[in-house]
């Protein structure tokens, strides 16, 4: 099995949304906020070869976005999806599978794109398209507060493709690859647990956006459920303790993976290391 961190791009999220109750002077040592209060996140996707297929988790925001949306989320940089995987050796008809996390769209925008007759269609013609039922159905039908989360440039595509398969139920999606279910952020995300070679690594998603999301209380603001979220984590920890898991960040600018240990304040950063020094080490 070979594990490939791919870099999609950057934007800027306000500070206080993504620490929830936490105050600014504890979070803009580790992360730093603009004038405008708004602090640099990456979009940071992970790529499975296991041999026989190629498992991208997650997409990014993708490029159909006009130019108020960039301007609202601040995107900036010249790295995207595509050049990412170029650089690690693979063409878009290379991927099999995405498996998504949730369909906000930072985390899907990517999978689908603008052809040169302008419509829109899968950026990855061979791959299926994983997504958790339940948050299909959350997202299909949104509430209130959470709908403009929701493109429907990006879903009604995926839905249109005929690549849709829905994760029922918690299990091994693939050998060494499995999923699991959290509800706080929101409804039904999938978060993917792989064993490369004996060793746990974990894409956090929204669950633990970044290595400071770790502390149980540090809880963004765009969550659902904050009290689900901490019921969450503490879900997760039970097990992440015991098995030394290992988390890779998909929004955490200044870290990528990290392991974790227990104290008696509750769970923390144990350290922080890269992709390439979890897979040497």
């Amino acid at each position: 099995m070979n594990l490939y961190s791919i870099e999609t791009g950057k934007f800027k999220l306000d500070g206080g949304a993504m620490f929830g109750v936490i105050p600014k002077v504890l979070w803009q040592k580790m992360y730093p906020a603009d004038e405008n209060n708004q602090c640099t996140w990456t979009m940071r996707c992970l790529l499975v070869d296991n041999g026989s297929q190629k498992i991208l988790i997650d997409s990014g925001i993708g490029d159909k976005q006009d130019e108020k949306f960039h301007k609202n989320f601040g995107l900036f940089g010249d790295v995207t999806l595509l050049e990412s995987l170029k650089k690690v050796g693979f063409e878009p008809k290379d991927i099999t599978d995405i498996v998504h996390t949730h369909l906000h769209f930072d985390h899907c925008g990517g999978t689908i794109k603008y052809n040169e007759n302008g419509n829109l269609v899968p950026t990855f013609p061979n791959a299926n398209i994983w997504i958790g039922k339940e948050h299909w159905n959350e997202a299909m039908n949104p509430n209130m507060r959470e709908r403009a989360s929701f493109l429907k440039e990006n879903l009604l595509p995926i839905k249109e493709s005929g690549k849709l398969i829905f994760i029922e139920e918690e299990c091994e999606l693939f050998p060494n690859f499995f999923v699991k279910f959290f509800h706080g952020h929101t409804i039904g995300q999938v978060i993917p647990f792989i064993n490369y070679e004996g060793r746990w690594l974990v894409y956090g998603g929204d669950l633990f956006p970044s290595y400071a999301h770790v502390y149980e209380p540090y809880i963004m603001g765009y969550d659902m459920n904050a009290r689900q979220t901490l019921a969450d984590k503490e879900r997760f920890f039970e097990e992440a303790h015991k098995l030394n898991y290992t988390l890779f960040f998909e929004h955490d600018v200044y870290n990528e993976c990290g392991s974790i240990i227990k104290t008696d304040k509750g769970t923390k950063i144990k350290e922080t290391f890269t992709l390439e020094q979890f897979l040497k080490a």
